[in-house]
């Protein structure tokens, strides 16, 4: 989800500048020499009931719309009818009321001002009205035709499909040990249904197609909307109520598209000047080349999963895609600051070239048109212009009084046309931003200059925390998180967005003519973007960069009450400069988090720590100190998140060795996490590739890197610094061929009979570990029992252990003796918090307890850090 700007920073120079003293109370003199009264915000219920209703309209049945419309309908003729009859008697009735001098007489204001609060309720519940209409015609639609009683049945078909949006890739998940393979996913309408009988529909239904991976997948992401494709494949219900779509469509295969009709010639020009931008932007630096035409167009093809992360933590999603400020920017370059449209000496080219300001006004015009054309007009770009033409009237008036009720204008139109943004967090958030910056910002921004700070960095400063204000709370609603360092990212990252944007365009618009220049452009704009990029990155890699918080409705509650509270109780401070500085330095103190400072306030890591079991979700990630910032992994985890964080925390910057176990997604998906920002001398794996798909990302991530690949050899010992290792497991197969998944099987005559055995878990890389201080440690990987088995007989001579990483997140699927056999002091489970797998189970658990081992499980007890050894063992768990 994303934060879209609208009017920015920008857009609100030289609105609330004071030109002279300010006279009388509330007075405010402008800079365009005008006076304006306070903001009119007469639209702002009308378009907020209208949002309302069509939210709740389009997740419930018709008859529900149906009703809620009609309450409305009458709940305003009865209003109207109300002030009709007391119009024509109310005058009349209060003059003699008045002149009989009736204590109980109300005067004629008082009256009037009742009918003009009637007649306010009236226009509230006639727009509610209209938007419950709007959602439940639109709902009503999704329920027509063949389509969704398809879907309700699962059934295949053949049909032909309108595309409406841009192909995108959905974003890599684990699911389980595997890894949800990556689909093309794109918006099309449904237009002719063929069924297995052969009976035949025509229809008009919106769908979600979903491509699952394949030799087309490039011709698909070519795809341009208007494309009319044949497809064949099986429909599904929509996965939850209110979605816009009739169903989903899940393509058979993963060849390319069949295509039957071509783009029609707008988005034709529109795909190739944004086909001209990425060819421009080739020759750019990876972060530029994938930011630029998002910055630009919306075109985040590019954008991989770790940059996307970065700009997630540091609140700036809303720079990856478009909004109403790309098009602001492009405004101020054509006619200058809001403010001075009405002066004969107005700003920006316009007036150089020789424009009137009618002229200048149209011409803005059609940029804004043109901006839709290249950013494809489905509801987000509209939703942008329409931000965007929020700014263009500030333009046009210099007035800021003007630019409320334009804003709900905005909001009222679009919620009636496409009644599914009122559900969308994108949309709500575009809202609240613009909204803060035009009501909100400005105060702020005064009250910081009266405190000394410059004006430009004041009207910086003020934007940025009011936008965050606003939005902080919904972002926290899905996110369930804060960003703590979201403010000074995005007042840094502000400072490159004007010249990356207007040299982006530029760049678009003269690739179709003269790619050179182009690609000129594209590298002036590289550096900016760049820049972007670099403070998305950094401040990312803060240690307190995100702060948890409680996700969902509540959640979001309480930090705008928490918000609400801080500014209110920050106005009536003593010493607010003071206290200013001390709370901006605590905030950075929890940001930065010092080691030493960490350590003392937290109590982990604790010193001497010697191995660490991170809190990675249901996935293993495991962490050997192998002297000073280095240290030994083994196992990544299933995000790259939770485990980097991790390291972070550890101190960790030289990782000599990364043990991969085997190669299910809960165990090596999270390794790019490892190697963000530090030195990796080697990875080390299992000989059994299986999966192949991970096995293959493992590969492709390590070459990436740079970082060699060696495979684990049983019995193969090694040392590094204080750590002293050996392989156990896997024996080696017979008849094996490398990367082939197939049975294999312990050698006769290795300590017991022939036992075959399947799949990755029995083919983890197992480890005993001699520590600092002589720790011994025993690392299972996700063995099974019969493995186990085998293990036991293979070593018979296995010692008790002071640490054991339970096997498979502690499942029901453990080999009692070889517990008994190691007797462990201290056993750990990495576990996510309610999984679906039952992780731990309680039989595994007594058993360990049983047999006199403290189980610590980071479910409950978060990250484990383990210190000393023998008597003086020591299990330190961070907190779940």
């Amino acid at each position: 989800m994303r934060r879209a700007r609208g009017a920015t920073g920008e857009t609100e120079e030289g609105t609330g500048r004071e030109a002279g003293a300010e006279t009388g109370a509330g007075a405010e003199t402008r800079e365009a020499g005008r006076w304006e009264g306070p903001a009119d915000l007469r639209l702002v219920p009308l378009a907020a009931a209208a949002w309302a209703a069509a939210a709740w309209a389009v997740g419930v049945t018709g008859w529900w719309a149906v009703t809620g419309v009609t309450a409305c309908l009458a709940g305003a003729a009865v209003l109207l009818v109300r002030r009709v009859i007391r119009r024509r008697g109310g005058p009349g009735g209060g003059r003699r009321a008045v002149r009989r001098g009736d204590r109980g007489a109300v005067p004629p204001g008082g009256t009037a001002g009742r009918r003009l609060r009637a007649t306010a309720w009236a226009g509230v519940l006639l727009c509610a009205a209209a938007g419950a209409a709007s959602a439940g015609l639109h709902a009503a639609d999704l329920r027509r035709g063949p389509v969704p009683v398809l879907a309700e049945e699962y059934a295949r078909a053949r049909f032909e499909v309108a595309v409406t949006s841009d192909p995108r890739l959905t974003r890599p998940k684990v699911r389980g040990n595997a890894m949800a393979p990556v689909s093309v996913v794109l918006d099309g309408e449904v237009t002719r249904v063929e069924r297995s009988d052969g009976a035949v529909h025509r229809t008009r239904a919106p769908v979600l197609l979903i491509v699952p991976p394949g030799e087309g997948r490039e011709e698909w992401l070519r795809l341009l909307p208007s494309t009319r494709l044949r497809v064949g494949g099986r429909l599904a219900p929509p996965s939850h109520p209110g979605e816009p779509f009739a169903a989903v469509l899940k393509v058979d295969g993963g060849g390319p598209p069949r295509i039957v009709g071509r783009p029609n010639a707008l988005q034709r020009t529109a795909g190739e000047l944004r086909a001209g931008l990425r060819r421009a932007t080739e020759g750019l630096d990876p972060d530029a080349r994938a930011l630029l035409p998002g910055l630009v167009v919306g075109d985040t093809s590019r954008i991989g999963p770790e940059l996307k992360d970065a700009f997630e933590a540091t609140d700036l999603t809303h720079l990856l895609a478009v909004s109403g400020s790309n098009l602001t920017i492009v405004l101020l370059l054509l006619i200058g600051r809001p403010g001075q449209a009405h002066r004969a000496e107005r700003g920006g080219l316009a007036p150089r070239i020789g424009l009137s300001l009618r002229v200048t006004v149209l011409a803005g015009g059609g940029l804004t048109l043109a901006f839709v054309v290249v950013c494809r007009p489905d509801p987000s770009v509209l939703r942008a212009a329409a931000c965007g033409c929020v700014a263009l009237l500030a333009i046009g008036t210099g007035r800021r009084r003007s630019l409320i009720p334009a804003l709900a204008a905005a909001v009222l139109v679009l919620v009636l046309y496409d009644p599914w943004l009122a559900r969308s967090y994108g949309f709500l958030l575009s809202v609240l931003a613009t909204g803060a910056l035009l009501t909100i910002a400005p105060r702020w921004s005064d009250a910081l200059r009266r405190r000394g700070v410059p004006g430009r960095l004041a009207e910086a400063l003020a934007a940025a925390l009011a936008a965050q204000a606003v939005c902080a709370p919904v972002v926290t609603v899905f996110a369930a998180r804060v960003s703590l360092v979201a403010i000074p990212a995005n007042l840094f990252a502000e400072l490159a967005v004007a010249p990356a944007t207007v040299c982006g365009f530029a760049a678009l618009a003269l690739a179709a003519l003269w790619m050179p220049a182009a690609e000129g452009l594209a590298w002036v704009a590289g550096w900016p973007v760049g820049w972007i990029a670099w403070v998305a990155r950094t401040g990312s890699a803060l240690p307190g960069a995100e702060l948890a918080w409680p996700g969902g409705w509540w959640g979001g509650l309480a930090l705008a009450l928490l918000t609400a509270t801080v500014v209110l109780g920050a106005r009536r401070l003593p010493y607010r400069g003071a206290v200013g500085v001390l709370a901006a330095a605590l905030l950075l103190l929890a940001v930065v988090r010092p080691a030493p400072l960490s350590r003392w306030a937290t109590g982990w890591p604790p010193p001497g720590w010697v191995f660490a079991m991170c809190q990675v979700g249901q996935g293993d990630a495991t962490v050997l100190a192998a002297g000073g910032d280095s240290a030994v992994v083994v196992d990544a985890g299933p995000d790259p998140v939770p485990v980097d964080r991790c390291l972070r925390e550890l101190g960790v910057r030289r990782v000599p060795l990364v043990v991969l176990t085997h190669f299910h997604a809960d165990h090596v998906a999270g390794l790019p996490g490892v190697l963000r920002g530090r030195s990796v001398g080697a990875i080390q794996t299992t000989g059994l590739e299986e999966p192949p798909a991970q096995a293959a990302f493992v590969r492709r991530t390590a070459a990436g890197a740079g970082v060699p690949m060696v495979r684990a050899e049983p019995g193969e010992r090694r040392r590094i610094g204080p750590l002293e290792w050996r392989v156990l497991w896997p024996w080696p197969r017979t008849g094996r061929t490398a990367g082939r998944s197939e049975p294999f099987e312990v050698p006769k005559g290795a300590g017991g009979r022939s036992e075959p055995f399947e799949g990755p878990n029995d083919a983890s890389v197992t480890l005993l570990v001699r520590a600092a201080g002589g720790l011994s440690l025993l690392l299972l990987g996700d063995l099974e029992p019969p493995a186990q088995r085998a293990l036991s007989r293979i070593h018979p001579g296995l010692a008790p252990v002071d640490v054991l990483k339970v096997a498979h997140h502690g499942s029901a699927h453990q080999d009692p003796a070889l517990i008994r056999a190691v007797r462990p002091r201290l056993a750990l489970v990495s576990a996510g918090r309610d999984n679906p797998y039952g992780h731990p189970s309680p039989r595994t658990l007594e058993a360990l307890r049983s047999g006199g081992a403290r189980v610590l499980r980071t479910d409950r007890d978060g990250a484990i850090a383990v210190v000393g050894a023998g008597r003086g063992l020591v299990a330190v768990p961070r907190g779940g």
